[in-house]
């Protein structure tokens, strides 16, 4: 991808939240590089640490930016230790992470090119606790800017991912757990079939539903959600309230009679 492709667009992901300055701090990192590059909030309330959300979230998102914007997802549990920052080039995007397995659900549906950040593109004085400050967000408008991603650092064969989020045997996982409460699966329409409901815990859901309000308040169901996923859901009510549960976490299909 060319320089002359950037969008001049940048979005930022992390799970820093708004409470504190660091959303901010790196806002201003990237205005004294990059002063004509739009920055765009897709959210600051990943769940901390939990790096299955931030892969969701920035996965969720990425397709409806302009071709050549330049993402930044940091959810880093390992901020200063010996794992690597990268970059990734994939679907026509940039994505500037920790290579944590935050890109993985991104990897798993494009054919993409990783590479490791060169300390040279961090500011002067490297924290080992904010990274995305300080190497994140340089090395981001940078590239917003038009550097060649190829310049970036050593080519990364194998970039770390987590466990696929297709169904296999049966099992899938916890995506997300949205702001209602709703549980996000890995399951797709097709994964569940005629007599089929999933298992949560030793909790087993089999109504389905086509819109939320078909069901009367205080009963979980499925429901295909505009993600694609089957989501658990209660109408007006929090899901995850009732099964405590968290991304990660298996989702199993079983029979209604089982």
């Amino acid at each position: 991808m060319s320089a002359d492709l950037r969008s001049k667009v940048l979005t930022l992901t992390s799970d820093f939240g708004t409470q504190d300055h660091y959303v901010g701090a790196m806002k201003g990192v990237i205005a004294r590089i990059a002063p004509d590059v739009r920055v765009v909030d897709i959210t600051h309330h990943v769940p901390s640490y939990n790096i299955y959300e931030g892969a969701y979230a920035i996965a969720q998102s990425y397709a409806f930016f302009p071709e050549g914007t330049v993402h930044v997802v940091v959810v880093d549990p390992g901020v200063g230790s010996s794992r690597t920052p990268i970059a990734v080039a994939a679907g026509g995007h940039y994505f500037v992470a920790p290579d944590n397995g935050v890109l993985s659900q991104v990897m798993e549906v494009e054919e993409f090119t990783a590479r490791s950040i060169l300390p040279s593109f961090a500011l002067p004085e490297l924290s080992l606790t904010f990274h995305g400050r300080d190497l994140f967000a340089p090395a981001s408008a940078q590239l917003a800017n038009g550097l060649d991603f190829n310049h970036l650092g050593p080519e990364v064969p194998s970039p770390i991912t987590l466990p696929t989020v297709s169904v296999s045997a049966g099992v899938g996982r916890v995506l997300h757990i949205d702001g209602f409460g709703n549980i996000i699966t890995s399951f797709k329409q097709d994964d569940l079939h005629e007599g089929e409901c999933l298992k949560i815990l030793d909790q087993k859901i089999c109504l389905r539903a086509d819109c939320y309000a078909a069901v009367p308040g205080g009963e979980l169901f499925i429901i295909r959600g505009s993600s694609g996923y089957l989501e658990v859901s209660m109408h007006c009510e929090s899901a995850v309230a009732n099964l405590c549960v968290r991304a990660g976490e298996d989702v199993v299909c079983v029979r209604r009679d089982d």
